[in-house]
């Protein structure tokens, strides 16, 4: 794959001349000398004091398209450091609601703490003695159920007319979609009150959807409506004890990868009590959806996934879905530990991938060779099959996370992709249809990046067509949040 270059002027326009074109004022003078100096990677991994009141952001490049208007949503951790102690891992920051509002051809940023047990508690001890993923629990730590422990901090999704924050192994939480206000933790049943609610539920056309709710080898599958109602909740029993992050489905089965990534020894820290058996291999359970206790399991080599797209299914049982992989676990275990004491270890890019489960015969997993993570597809295609793949690519090998966009096409097997440069980290991106579409990825790519010269948050927009020709209109913050995780487009 080849990504393209980022043109000097762009470069220039989303770095610090953005900062010389502004009107002086205190605040950005502090911005400026602080870009000069400090402005390197380990901002997406520092800490955001408050929140963000409302602010309009600048526009550097391009001109906004006709006819998109609405909000992305994204969450992930922006508090990590307190006096007497610090969280550890990069999973188990305090959750941040971003909200990057596009309207009349302008954009506006907002961010509010997601106000959680944890955050409340930690706050009032002025350190971290909540714990998390990978962070261990501190004196004075009340821990009553899972939501005692959570951040909040993995993805954002609708619910009604309001947002969920998402988190692995507790309730979500509602958010208030205009205010970013904290309404409380979801309850979806009484006697179900703190049952684990994986980050990333699968969606049916009409807006229902699907998820996982685990505990070691044990879990339920959720059933809920496009307004917030509980459908149904089952339990069912896992063939191993395996990580789950994410999940597929097709229009007739639920699809659960298990990776030799288990849960083994009791502890309070996740990460303790996970080990690597690649001697295991991995396993593909699938249920079906009408009768969740008909299954069969599928049988690969050992790897490592976090994020996969929607599957599809052809008439005689044949399963394809997208899938990054890496041979080990390695960016949970080590380099999202290092990277909260400033430091990068080399970690072992992910690659886009196709799986392909018969439903006789033996399983492919095909690599595409192409770097890439946070895949997302055109949702409009549900759980038919999809020709094109979003995800961020292009790794730097002295810094974590991506810095360029890419879009995969099944189709023709060729990859498209844009290179923001050295001076940037790219975030997961989405996309969104235009208003009127009919054809699948006819529509906008949105997504946020940080400038590291700049030391600001930038918002950009690409036809989603011609992604490698880079950004059709990109906006810059008057400050840097820290890189998040997960998030989806509101549409006005």
């Amino acid at each position: 794959m080849t990504l393209s270059p980022l043109p000097d002027r762009r470069r220039v326009l989303a770095g610090a001349a953005a900062l010389a074109a502004l009107p002086l004022t205190p605040e950005l003078a502090s911005a400026a000398a602080a870009a000069a100096v400090a402005a390197d990677w380990r901002i997406a991994f520092g800490d955001l004091e408050a929140d963000v009141a409302p602010q309009a952001m600048t526009l550097v490049h391009g001109k906004a398209p006709a006819g998109l208007a609405g909000t992305l949503y994204r969450n992930g951790g922006a508090k990590f450091r307190r006096p007497g102690g610090d969280a550890t891992h990069w999973f188990d920051g305090d959750g941040l609601i971003r909200a990057f509002t596009l309207a009349d051809g302008k954009a506006t940023l907002a961010a509010r703490f997601i106000d959680t047990p944890k955050r409340r508690a930690d706050t009032a001890a002025r350190a971290v003695i909540s714990g998390g993923f990978g962070t261990l629990p501190g004196p004075g730590a009340h821990i009553g159920s899972p939501d005692d422990v959570s951040g909040a901090n993995i993805s954002v999704i609708r619910r009604g007319d309001r947002l969920w924050a998402l988190w692995e192994a507790g309730s979500p939480f509602a958010i208030d979609r205009t205010s970013l206000a904290t309404i409380g933790p979801v309850t979806l049943r009484e006697d179900l009150a703190h049952m684990p609610f994986l980050a990333h539920p699968r969606f049916e056309p009409d807006g229902r959807i699907w998820n996982l709710g685990q505990v070691g080898d044990r879990a339920v599958i959720w059933q809920v409506e496009a307004s917030g109602t509980l459908q149904a909740v089952t339990p069912i029993q896992l063939p191993r004890a395996s990580y789950i992050h994410d999940f597929t489905m097709t229009d007739r089965h639920l699809v659960i990868v298990l990776q030799p990534w288990v849960y083994e020894t009791p502890s309070l820290v996740p990460l303790q009590s996970l080990k690597w058996r690649p001697a295991l291999g991995t396993q593909v359970l699938i249920l079906d959806k009408a009768d969740l206790s008909a299954r069969r399991i599928v049988e690969l080599p050992s790897f490592f996934a976090f994020h996969m797209t929607g599957a599809s299914e052809t008439p005689d049982g044949e399963i394809r879905f997208d899938i990054c992989t890496t041979p080990t676990p390695d960016f949970a275990t080590r380099t999202a530990v290092e990277v909260m004491k400033g430091t990068y270890p080399p970690t072992p890019v992910p690659e886009l991938a196709l799986l392909t489960i018969p439903r006789a015969g033996s399983p492919r997993l095909e690599s595409t060779g192409v770097a890439a993570e946070f895949p997302r597809t055109d949702n409009r295609v549900g759980t038919g099959p999809h020709r094109y793949t979003l995800h961020a690519t292009g790794q730097s090998p002295d810094r974590p996370l991506f810095r360029g966009v890419g879009v995969h096409d099944w189709k023709t097997q060729t990859a498209a992709a844009f290179d923001f440069g050295p001076d940037h980290l790219v975030e997961e991106m989405v996309f969104t249809p235009r208003p009127g579409a009919t054809e699948e990825f006819d529509g906008w790519i949105i997504g946020p990046t940080l400038n590291l010269r700049a030391g600001r948050s930038e918002l950009h927009v690409f036809d989603a067509r011609r992604v490698a020709d880079g950004p059709v209109a990109s906006w810059q913050a008057g400050l840097a949040i820290p890189a998040g995780l997960h998030g989806m487009f509101w549409r006005a």
